[in-house]
């Protein structure tokens, strides 16, 4: 039985706005942030809602507002990103049942070193498991721009965990 998307918008932020947060915390990595921003995305998408509804857009469109409104406060602070002491990456984790949370956390702090960008790609790619084609369209760029995103983001990553393998 195919599970219909609701079209009226009480139904569909009741359905979808706990993913919209999930996906706004994966961008921002402040759980402070996401809701403000899944909130700033509803309210701009609330006047236009018939119109998303009728294109089809509106996931998209939620989800491109909630982007952009992280890179805007991100270059309103000044391009800073905050993040833990990189020596703290680098503590070795023993095999036990905790360890994939571990593993997990640390490659959380690493993403959240990328550039707001490359990190929306990276969780589009891989958290949201999309095509490039529609990471493009979320991030309002070409698909080769999506696939370069994703490309320099994963060699960041891999050179900072190359660094810390170093230490």
């Amino acid at each position: 039985m195919e599970q219909r998307t609701p079209v009226a918008f009480d139904d569909w932020v009741r359905v979808r706005s706990a993913a919209l947060q999930r996906f706004a915390y994966l961008i921002t990595g402040d759980a402070a942030e996401a809701p403000d921003l899944v909130q700033e995305a509803l309210a701009s998408a609330w006047p236009r809602w018939s119109e998303l509804v009728a294109r089809g857009t509106v996931e998209a469109y939620l989800r491109r507002s909630i982007v952009n409104a992280s890179i805007s406060r991100w270059r309103k602070e000044g391009r800073r990103v905050v993040h833990e002491d990189p020596a703290a990456l680098a503590e070795v984790t023993t095999p036990g049942a905790d360890t994939g949370i571990g593993d997990a956390d640390a490659a959380w702090r690493l993403c959240a070193t990328l550039p707001p960008a490359q990190r929306a790609a990276v969780v589009l790619r891989f958290y949201e498991d999309l095509a490039f084609s529609e990471i493009g369209r979320i991030l309002d760029c070409t698909e080769a721009t999506a696939r370069s995103h994703v490309h320099r983001a994963l060699r960041s990553l891999r050179t900072r965990l190359g660094e810390m393998s170093d230490d």
